[in-house]
């Protein structure tokens, strides 16, 4: 026993490296006693030694730590790799964002932000769903706190206090799912659950309410239809850097929970079977998943198009891409997890962009109006021509990285061959055409719209500024030119642990 939980330590390192820097910061916060850099700069280097250690494990075969609580596979390092590069780069935009210099907190939100990256996590390599709901908490409760960080601000308390009731919610629903799961198979293990459901005959009405009540964990955490409506006021109230925090690092922390949660619990062997997995009879899972989708891709983009705040939407989009995305787990197969890894990489570059360029523009004109940026392409040009980009490959526009996901995930609905993955590849074709409106609205307000009389001055931001701009708006182009590596890292890290 003594000798287990040292082998499952050995394999809690990279965990155990962002806990050292959580603890690191805070005490660099205490000693210094007012805002400095140095606190991101600890939190910057503890992230990189963290991903030494992510990489080792990306690299080693799949196995189960702390008595089968969680999992240790690659499928588990790409999504921590994904909460690495969100948060180095969210620790940056903390640094440029004025709200954040003019909280009256300190440095308070780097720690904040690890936790949350630390929660996100455990929820990546959870396979028991008490670990799963655990970790879920920890990154919910540190995400009610940043939403609230700037209290002065009465729209910050109001998205903290909608957050935290949402969350409550959600939470409690989830729970309770897990608790009927739980007196039907006797067990919290995923697998445990996926061989007790194998020898049933037919399906049961407690394991669909059971899924629904648990999508309702998970689907507010990746703001899909119909528990999205936090996102909105909360994306609009809380700070921008915090609003991108929780649009890439939350929203994946979500995903990763639930296609391991689906993949594991609902699959006799994800060893695939005319190109497909092979699903447990009676469970209308996939079904369940492909209303969501659609509701969350319809709701989204239809409601973004009446949106003139840029902050609501992105989140009207964010919840669009969540839609986009779960079409990926909808294909029950390789090709459509592949997707899905492809998609939210691509989702972390242009997201995370398009935010940082609210930020900048939010910093000069003190508002995220899309009337308030008439003629601003010529005040500011190369942070317009890098919001241009950002639009664009949210919309899917060939030629950047937005358009290899979309391509991907259409792909492997009409491989699938089913006339149901045909109609539902048509609805996001659809959604896609609609999405143009809104992103292409953004992109006439700043280069075809008339400057306001009097407000014709040249904008100038620092050179550090357009250097963060360049570390997102080449990925976002590159990965859309040369997407090789794209596919591969996606292949690799689809490789999930498994118990027949």
């Amino acid at each position: 026993m003594q000798q287990q939980i040292f082998d499952s330590l050995n394999n809690f390192l990279p965990e155990t490296a962002l806990t050292i820097t959580l603890i690191a910061t805070i005490f660099a916060d205490l000693i210094i006693k007012r805002k400095s850099a140095i606190v991101s700069v600890i939190a910057i280097i503890g992230l990189i030694v963290t991903s030494y250690f992510v990489y080792a494990q990306w690299t080693a075969a799949p196995a189960s730590i702390f008595y089968g609580m969680m999992a240790v596979d690659p499928y588990a390092a790409f999504f921590k790799f994904l909460f690495i590069l969100s948060t180095f780069y969210i620790i940056l935009f903390a640094l440029s964002s004025k709200e954040i210099k003019d909280a009256t907190h300190k440095n308070e939100h780097v720690p904040l932000m690890l936790s949350l990256t630390l929660g996100a996590f455990l929820m990546a390599s959870s396979i028991n769903l008490l670990m799963m709901y655990l970790s879920l908490e920890l990154a919910s409760l540190t995400s009610y706190i940043l939403a609230g960080y700037t209290k002065k601000d009465k729209r910050s308390s109001e998205a903290a206090m909608k957050y935290i009731i949402y969350g409550a919610a959600s939470s409690g629903i989830m729970i309770y799912a897990i608790s009927l799961l739980y007196g039907l198979t006797g067990s919290v293990n995923v697998f445990d659950i996926s061989r007790y459901l194998a020898g049933m005959e037919g399906g049961s009405l407690v394991i669909t309410m059971s899924i629904l009540m648990i999508m309702a964990g998970i689907g507010y955490k990746i703001s899909s239809v119909p528990f999205h409506f936090w996102t909105p006021d909360v994306y609009e109230g809380a700070p921008i850097p915090v609003t991108a925090f929780l649009a890439v690092t939350s929203s994946a922390a979500g995903f990763s929970i639930l296609i391991r949660f689906f993949a594991s619990t609902f699959t006799i062997s994800l060893d695939a079977v005319n190109g497909n997995w092979q699903l447990i009879n009676g469970v209308k899972w996939v079904e369940i998943i492909i209303v969501l989708s659609v509701a969350s891709m319809v709701v989204g983009n239809f409601v973004a198009v009446w949106q003139t705040s840029l902050k609501r939407l992105l989140a009207y989009s964010s919840i669009a891409q969540a839609g986009y995305i779960m079409l990926g787990l909808v294909v029950a197969n390789q090709t459509g997890m592949n997707a899905m890894f492809i998609y939210l990489i691509a989702y972390l570059f242009m997201n995370l962009g398009a935010f940082y360029i609210v930020i900048l523009i939010s910093n000069k004109l003190n508002s995220d109006d899309i009337n308030d940026m008439k003629g601003l392409g010529y005040r500011a040009p190369f942070i317009c021509v890098a919001m241009t980009v950002f639009m664009i490959a949210l919309a899917g526009i060939p030629g950047t990285v937005g358009f290899i996901g979309k391509f991907y995930l259409f792909s492997a609905l009409v491989q699938n061959g089913s006339n149901t993955m045909l109609w539902v590849a048509f609805i996001g074709l659809l959604n896609s055409v609609v999405s143009l409106f809104f992103y292409i609205k953004v992109i006439k307000y700043m280069f075809l719209m008339r400057t306001e009389e009097g407000a014709d001055s040249k904008i100038q931001y620092g050179f550090g500024y357009y250097i963060v701009v360049l570390m997102l708006v080449i990925p976002t182009i590159a990965f859309g030119i040369y997407f090789y590596p794209l596919i591969r890292i996606a292949e690799k890290s689809s490789l999930l642990f498994f118990i027949k």
